[in-house]
């Protein structure tokens, strides 16, 4: 018996190393998003691996050796880009010493070259806040940005691995065919939300915002990145007294004291957000992530008082 097991075990390791050593491209992706998109593009040729889960603020990681480690074994990385992980992503380069993955070569992909950003500030000085120079760069809030983003990727990965060309590409076909379908469903699921007002905890909606046609009409976090003080707090709830919103909304990683507190003083429903895979139960990958976040939306504000 003893034997049986080790020979199991043995067996059950070659495999192992076997699936990897035919895993054509080894991804770093900076946010979980992106890792499931890669995933879904590579299929059984890649592996990949996610710096963040979905409960963790993405502008705020510690470099640790085990990314370090990560991104020096990689052949391609895959992150929001638009200043979010500069906080932590130009150390994690610096340190790994990957030349394949530094700017300008086919394995760095930043998404946000690959879609229209919003909210680009009109003047840029730090003592706004957590501001990003080239617009906000949470662009997956907007599921009409994966399609793009998916398009630019699947040609790097054919640039990457020339090889697998034609199996990326029947993957990407396959994946854009599923998401087209679910994006009319989406559209059509949030057509009631046009015009309905919202409140968010820190700037991270615009692209959602944009999507849905809510209009976002106050936000907890005065400047982008910093507490709110009670005096603006205060002003809000004279605000949404006056002009009430449906909702408030915050993604699930981020601390809910705020938007607890403001929802006590106004009457406002609060709601956390998935905001990306794993952020909720139920946001598990791209497809679900979507599901979720417009039925907690359409619930929350389209059920209000019945």
């Amino acid at each position: 018996m003893k034997l049986f097991k080790n020979i199991t075990l043995a067996l059950g390791l070659l495999t192992c190393s076997a699936n990897n050593a035919f895993a054509a491209i080894n991804i770093f992706a900076c946010e979980p998003e992106w890792q499931a998109l890669a995933q879904a593009l590579g299929g059984n040729k890649v592996t990949s691996f996610s710096a963040t889960t979905g409960l963790q603020d993405p502008h705020q990681i510690q470099a640790r050796p085990s990314l370090i480690s990560k991104m020096r074994n990689a052949d391609l990385l895959i992150c929001s880009g638009a200043d979010l992980e500069v906080g932590w992503l130009p150390v994690l380069l610096r340190r790994a010493s990957n030349s394949n993955l530094q700017p300008n070569k086919p394995g760095y992909f930043m998404a946000a070259d690959h879609v229209r950003l919003l909210g680009k500030p009109k003047v840029l000085d730090r003592s706004q806040g957590d501001v990003h120079a080239a617009g906000n760069p949470h662009i997956q809030t907007d599921p009409r940005n994966i399609a793009l983003i998916a398009k630019a990727l699947v040609k790097r990965m054919q640039q990457i691995d020339p090889d697998n060309s034609q199996y990326y590409q029947q993957q990407a076909d396959k994946f854009l065919t599923r998401w087209k379908k679910a994006l009319r469903q989406w559209k059509k699921q949030v057509k009631p939300l046009k015009g309905q007002k919202v409140v968010v905890q820190h700037a991270s909606w615009d692209y959602l915002i944009n999507f849905t046609k809510l209009e976002q009409v106050a936000t907890i976090e005065e400047k982008p990145g910093i507490p709110a003080t009670s005096g603006h707090l205060t002003a809000l709830v004279k605000q949404l007294n006056n002009n009430p919103a449906k909702v408030i909304i915050r993604a699930a990683y981020q601390d809910k004291r705020a938007s607890t507190w403001l929802a006590q003083r106004t009457g406002i429903k609060a709601i956390a957000l998935p905001f990306t895979i794993g952020g909720s139960k139920q946001a598990q990958d791209l497809f679900s992530l979507y599901d979720e976040t417009f039925q907690q939306l359409t619930n929350a504000i389209l059920t209000q008082g019945k």
